[in-house]
């Protein structure tokens, strides 16, 4: 579990959060066999805490599946969309896209976030969760390793990246469809630019997310099962 000791201290400006992800970037290049050995050096799989970052796109689905896997797993629920800034969601809005000047604050505070769930307080009644769900579209590698930050130095907490891959096309179109959001259809372009799938990342799962919204979830909730059984 975490402690107060343990708990990474977040950087305080843009230039500590490039700072930390380039660490990031250094450390998340750990072989999947180097990270199964961490994972060997906790004492009990029940005291692991996992952090599952439900990524992609604006209309891939992060909040509904994020929402799926926090009623199978019980587990709290944070959708990233909450932590951005108003400035943000004005530029959003107007269909300015977000720069990753735009986007360091917002990803400390979701990180932050995170750190804050897995960790006693009078709000968990001092007994943490065994984990917690985010949304947060995380579209470049070093945006997913400023979330990393987290689990650095706790081997007590594993990171996992759920990546929902899902065409340009159908993107738009569920964006279109919603209502009353400051993200527009317009933006879906800019944000698949800026996208940099998780390949060769070893604590990242691709799901294809271009079928009923039933079938991905239940494709979700297994790989998120097998990736459980492991640390068993």
């Amino acid at each position: 579990m975490l402690s107060a000791g343990e708990r990474p201290q977040p950087p305080l400006n843009a230039k500590a959060a490039v700072d930390a992800s380039r660490t990031a970037v250094t450390k998340s290049s750990l072989s999947h066999h180097k990270a199964v050995a961490m994972r060997a050096d906790t004492s009990k799989a029940e005291d692991i805490q996992h952090i599952w970052i439900v990524t992609g796109p604006a209309g891939c689905g992060k909040s509904t599946i994020g929402r799926a896997l926090e009623k199978k797993l019980g587990l709290p629920f944070l959708e990233g969309d909450d932590f951005h800034s108003q400035s943000n969601r004005e530029k959003m809005g107007n269909g300015i896209p977000l720069t990753d000047e735009d986007r360091w604050d917002w990803l400390i505070s979701l990180r932050k976030a995170a750190i804050d769930a897995l960790s006693p307080s009078q709000a968990n009644n001092y007994h943490p969760p065994s984990g917690v769900v985010v949304a947060c579209s995380a579209l470049k590698q070093k945006y997913r390793d400023v979330m990393r930050v987290a689990a650095y130095g706790t081997p007590s907490v594993q990171i996992h990246f759920v990546y929902l891959k899902l065409a340009e096309d159908v993107l738009i179109q569920r964006v279109t469809q919603r209502e009353s959001h400051y993200m527009k259809s317009g933006m879906v372009q800019s944000q698949l630019q800026a996208l940099e799938e998780p390949q060769g990342e070893w604590d990242a799962l691709t799901v294809n997310a271009d079928g009923p919204r039933e079938q991905v979830q239940q494709a979700v909730l297994d790989l998120v099962s097998q990736k459980l059984a492991e640390y068993q």
